[in-house]
């Protein structure tokens, strides 16, 4: 199957990516709504985008990781209880046939997290298997993982193995506080600062990582107020104050998570070059290198994995 072509999709809660893939490389691509959005069974979401390449190619086998296998998705597929070699993840894929084609679902990942709380995972361990395929180097040692996005993973590899991870809503509770909260409406009457600049911007990013790093025994909670309160009494705008809120939550999630792990080294990220420069910008702040790895190619090779039988 690496020398045929097949579609290999990343189907997260949000958003559905599939790639028409031939071994490594990606020939095409395709977007649908996430698990969390469809109005039609997600076998005939699959069928309806992939139709213009079974038509051109025939019958082309299906590799999926992240919601696709979740009690909401398609079919649900086991976690695996860490600790666990992500390299082996093909040997516990869901495999089955829908209308004679082959699919196969990575499975999710479990563990009792660094807070002694359940931890779960869909889509980062692919990821973090495409990480393991394109660097080998990060097989062997101990290396901290960050996998930023809504729902942010730091995983703990010691010999290739995820040993244990930690999650932080990171992305979720910023587009949680944009979209629905107060704090960034106050700046209508206010004097725009700096409004929609690159240079506000990377003030504004910069003032909440600072904050978020000064908070000492007080936590997120006494900081996010300020995101509204410098826009009525300092005249910042809403773009900085967007910015601010990022700082503030990339810099608490930062921040709270290294002292939980025994990093020595570099963290390295696994995301899109621009969350990825966020968090380097925040690990900076404390003192700590970062690696920066593309999500996407890291999925795909991760997914690349499952074509073994």
């Amino acid at each position: 199957m690496e020398l045929e072509r097949y579609v290999a999709g990343d189907w997260g809660t949000s958003r559905l990516r599939l790639s028409l893939c031939l071994g490594g490389r990606v020939l095409d691509t395709r977007e649908g709504p996430g698990i969390g959005a469809l109005s039609e069974p997600p076998a005939e979401v699959l069928a309806r985008l992939t139709a213009g390449w079974r038509e051109a190619h025939g019958t082309l086998p299906l590799v999926l990781c992240g919601m696709a296998g979740s009690r909401n998705g398609w079919r649900e597929t086991p976690y695996l209880p860490c600790p666990v070699d992500v390299r082996s993840l093909h040997e516990h894929a869901l495999r089955f046939e829908a209308d004679g084609v082959p699919v196969a679902i990575a499975p999710g990942l479990s563990c009792r997290g660094r807070l002694g709380t359940p931890e779960v995972m869909r889509g980062e361990e692919t990821q973090i298997a495409g990480a393991l395929a394109l660097h080998p180097d990060l097989a062997c040692g101990r290396h901290l993982l960050c996998l930023p996005g809504t729902h942010t993973k730091w995983a703990w590899l010691e010999d290739g193995q995820v040993r244990d991870f930690l999650t932080a809503l990171t992305g979720e509770l910023f587009a949680l506080l944009r979209d629905r909260s107060t704090l960034t409406r106050a700046s209508g009457t206010a004097a725009q600062a700096g409004a929609g600049t690159p240079a506000a911007d990377e003030d504004g990013f910069g003032r909440g990582l600072e904050t978020a790093g000064g908070l000492g025994k007080a936590s997120l909670l006494h900081a996010l107020f300020s995101v509204r309160s410098r826009q009525l009494i300092e005249g910042r705008s809403h773009d900085w104050g967007l910015s601010y809120l990022s700082g503030l939550v990339i810099g608490a999630d930062v921040h709270g998570a290294i002292p939980l792990f025994e990093a020595g080294g570099a963290v390295v990220l696994v995301a899109d070059g621009a969350l990825n420069q966020r968090y380097a910008r925040a690990l900076h702040r404390e003192g700590i290198a970062a690696s920066c790895l593309d999500g996407e190619q890291c999925a795909l090779a991760g997914l690349r994995t499952l074509c073994r039988s």
